[in-house]
């Protein structure tokens, strides 16, 4: 019998609680469903229904969580309320100090994490690069300082004085996704810096990390600060957003999805009186001038291919100038022939397993259909790298497409596409008499994207790059000559315009965006 499993009640109300049944939600391994996969699945169906003890079941279970019914649900948006109204009254900089204290044990509690993001299938060589950019991005001194900053200002007035501050919005409901599960829950933990009660489901598909996250590093400062019980919770359980609407005690949800099902919550909660914090579909440009650093920009590019394109903000299409396209085409074509599958315990792995790619290939024959090239790729793969009609794998597909004109009308361009497959638009000579009006028109074609998380640009002209961050004005993020994909100090990781972030789109600080400003003028003795 083992010892060593990770067996997670909900935590609710400051304590454990266990479904009513014993339900349990299993972790078997990805290294296991890669090699063996019907066993694997069978053994996790037999886990969830109790069939089989996790703890006689060898190495391939990574561990569980305890499964949330509705009354579990209901209990955790009752606590949360209740808690609120004395969290908040918490002065700001001890919040604060404890959003430094997350990031500290975030940082001790790494190479854990790391191995459970293992187990539920993330790539060794993103998970832990990936936790060290979030903790300086969300949880540094840098960053939480400036939202402080922005959360209170006084000024004299007369006998008295005028403050504009933010209020805690009260109760605000997380829905992390499945693919990016465990920073989208941390960043929704941070709704705790701004005097909220937060709810968070971890979902009910890989569950495991998210929730020792939450429980190693969040809930252990929370206590040990004497913060109120119910402030926070953590369940794992099926879609809970329906009982988040009606719900009295919901102030603020912070939904991530697709972009259609986004937009529809988003009139939904608007319509039931919740604020809608959406995080959803990404697009991303990237634009190589004539006069750009092309290694660096090929490395920043095929980022694409992480996760195999499964996540938001990675580059989605490029624009390459004439100039240097074959070039830079050639770079891109050959990191992804040396881009390969594999377990996601070995070095050297990015490429995750693409359970829905019919689209994958669709949008290949859409492109190929309007005069699009295949350059490299366009075929599943196994785990050991060999072509397969049936393998879980998508080799990394470059492709070129010629002309702003076409692109523009091009899905594989003009939609996210959530796979590994890179287009790569060369404006055609004709499109533009030079180069000041070319980068006119790819301007244009940047901010006329109709999503808006990233995009970046690599260029040296600092004629050009003063355009750039004066008048690109899609997106939550603008890199200029930098990593496309990764988390800065300071700089939003999430957040954006259009379809990505719906009505209310903006670059995301949760301290901000789950808080509302309020003024209140105080005049001392009677009015004048």
């Amino acid at each position: 019998m083992r010892n060593d499993l990770l067996m997670y009640p909900a935590y609710i109300d400051g304590k454990d609680v266990e479904h009513p049944e014993g339900r349990y939600v299993h972790t078997v391994t990805a290294r296991a469903v890669l090699e063996d996969t019907v066993p694997a699945l069978v053994l996790k169906r037999d886990l969830d229904a109790g069939l089989v003890d996790a703890r006689s079941a060898g190495p391939a279970v990574a561990g569980g969580c305890a499964l949330a019914d509705d009354r579990m649900a209901r209990h955790a948006l009752e606590s949360a309320a209740r808690a609120a109204p004395e969290w908040a009254r918490v002065p700001l900089q001890d919040r604060v100090a404890l959003g430094l204290r997350i990031g500290e044990r975030l940082r001790e509690k790494r190479d854990d994490l790391v191995d459970l993001l293992v187990a539920e299938g993330q790539p060794v060589d993103l998970a832990g690069p990936t936790l060290d950019e979030y903790w300086r991005a969300d949880f540094s001194g840098r960053t939480l300082h400036w939202c402080a900053s922005q959360m209170e200002t006084t000024k004299p007035n007369g006998s008295g004085y005028a403050t504009v501050r933010r209020v805690a919005d009260g109760v605000v409901c997380v829905n992390p996704p499945q693919n990016a599960s465990t920073p989208n829950a941390l960043f929704g933990a941070s709704a705790l810096l701004a005097g909220n009660a937060v709810v968070v489901r971890a979902p009910r598909g890989v569950p495991l990390a998210t929730t020792h996250a939450l429980r190693e590093v969040v809930i252990p400062v929370l206590e040990e600060a004497g913060a109120p019980a119910g402030v926070f919770n953590v369940l794992c359980g099926p879609p809970m957003t329906d009982l988040w609407l009606e719900s009295p005690h919901v102030d603020d949800i912070v939904y991530v999805g697709g972009s259609a099902k986004g937009l529809e919550f988003e009139r939904a909660a608007v319509a039931a009186g919740k604020k809608p914090v959406l995080e959803l579909a990404g697009n991303d440009c990237v634009v190589v001038w004539a006069d750009a650093d092309l290694d660096a920009a090929a490395r920043s590019i095929t980022e694409n291919f992480r996760q195999s394109g499964q996540i938001c903000n990675i580059p989605n299409h490029v624009i390459a100038h004439p100039a240097i396209a074959d070039e830079l085409l050639s770079r891109l074509v050959g990191i992804a022939a040396a881009t390969r599958p594999g377990y996601p315990d070995e070095p050297g792995v990015v490429l995750t397993p693409v359970l829905m790619a019919r689209a994958h290939f669709a949008n290949i024959a859409d492109a190929l259909g309007r005069g699009g090239r295949l350059l490299h790729g366009g075929r599943r793969l196994e785990v050991d790298g060999t072509p397969s009609d049936t393998g879980f794998f998508l080799e990394p597909t470059v492709l070129r497409v010629d002309g702003l004109r076409t692109a523009r009308e091009t899905p594989a361009v003009r939609e996210e596409t959530f796979s590994p497959l890179l287009p790569v638009v060369v404006p055609d000579a004709a499109e533009a008499a030079s180069d000041d009006a070319l980068f006119d028109e790819v301007l244009r074609f940047v901010d006329g994207n109709a999503y808006g998380l990233r995009n970046s640009f690599w260029v040296r002209d600092e004629r050009l790059v003063d355009r750039i961050a004066t008048e690109v004005t899609n997106g939550g993020v603008v890199n200029v000559n930098d990593s496309h994909s990764a988390f800065r100090p300071f700089l939003p990781t999430h957040g954006g315009t259009g379809l990505t972030g719906g009505v209310f789109g903006e670059a995301n600080y949760l301290m901000l965006r789950t808080s509302h400003l309020q003024g209140v003028n105080v005049t001392r003795g009677g009015a004048r």
